[in-house]
């Protein structure tokens, strides 16, 4: 697929779920619910809208095409990711965290707001997608809404994207001596870090076409290529980018020590390891031939991207 027709493609998904969230993240009260204080959806509105690739619910919404599931499913579940996704960026960017005071090009939600309305706005984000995720419209059947609840659950956390971080903090040296990681260890935590949250995206759409376990499979082995080469691609580009173009401060990790795969390999290293991951991501979407095209353009643009 031309890189322009997969630029378009990724940009109309990104419109609508700038509308979805936006509508979602509305005033209007859902039922049970008391007050939304203005503040908070303030923040909430904040850390999700108006910017970014919104790369992993476009994976979830082509992944779930592969298996004919309707868009408008697709979208909710993608929505709850995308919602997942803003909550650990306006916690990840706090001082005590990665302590940054830029994402994507604006201030940090801490920093537009404070540390308390961005840790408030984050806890009420991550418990959103969960009201989105078990919602009717993502899926009418509710065993279909349980597992993706249960999938999306273990993906954020000690398990998966909040395990990995504090993998991430200790080898940093946070809580004792810190200590270079061997490069399974680096392997583990990016995939719980970083990872699990891109391949959450590939699994949902398979969960959500109940797809037979052989294509389920093969969308599990796709998302967990993408996300390791997700993680090397923004290496390299922490060390070799734009700080302009990426919208956040660049050779940030390296000054403070953080375990990649970039450090334990070199670049040249690291740059034949995310080329067998792409090749690795084609292979597993073989089986289902010209319908994986986008997806196939996917692990590409991951691989070769400039912010």
């Amino acid at each position: 697929m031309p890189l322009t027709q997969f630029a378009a493609r990724l940009d109309a998904a990104a419109a609508e779920m700038e509308a979805l969230l936006d509508r979602l993240l509305s005033e209007r009260m859902a039922e049970g619910e008391i007050a939304r204080p203005p503040r908070l959806l303030e923040a909430m509105r904040y850390a999700t809208l108006g910017s970014g690739k919104r790369l992993r619910p476009f994976l979830l919404i082509e992944s779930a095409a592969l298996f004919d599931v309707p868009r408008e499913r697709a979208l909710m579940a993608g929505a709850a990711l995308e919602c997942v996704h803003g909550y650990s960026l306006a916690h990840d960017d706090l001082p005590a965290m990665d302590d940054d005071d830029v994402r994507r090009g604006q201030p940090a939600v801490h920093k537009a707001f404070d540390e308390a309305t961005a840790i408030l706005a984050g806890d009420a984000l991550l418990t959103f997608a969960f009201d989105l995720m078990s919602r009717v419209e993502t899926h009418p059947d509710a065993a279909v809404r349980i597992a993706l609840v249960s999938e999306l659950a273990r993906a954020a956390g000690i398990g998966g994207m909040a395990g990995g971080q504090m993998l991430d903090l200790t080898a940093e040296g946070r809580f004792a001596a810190p200590r270079k990681l061997a490069e399974i260890e680096i392997a583990t935590l990016q995939a719980m870090k970083t990872g699990a949250l891109l391949r959450f995206a590939c699994r949902a759409g398979a969960i959500l076409g109940n797809a037979e376990p052989a294509m389920r499979a093969a969308a599990d082995t796709y998302g967990r290529a993408i996300g390791q080469a997700f993680q090397i691609a923004d290496d390299l580009l922490d060390i070799e980018g734009d700080a302009k173009l990426m919208g956040k401060q660049t050779g940030k990790d390296a000054a403070a020590g953080k375990a990649t795969l970039v450090n334990a390999l070199g670049a040249a290293g690291a740059r034949a390891r995310l080329a067998a991951l792409v090749a690795e991501a084609d292979a597993a979407l073989a089986p289902f031939g010209a319908k994986a095209d986008v997806l196939m353009a996917a692990a590409r643009f991951v691989a070769e991207r400039k912010s």
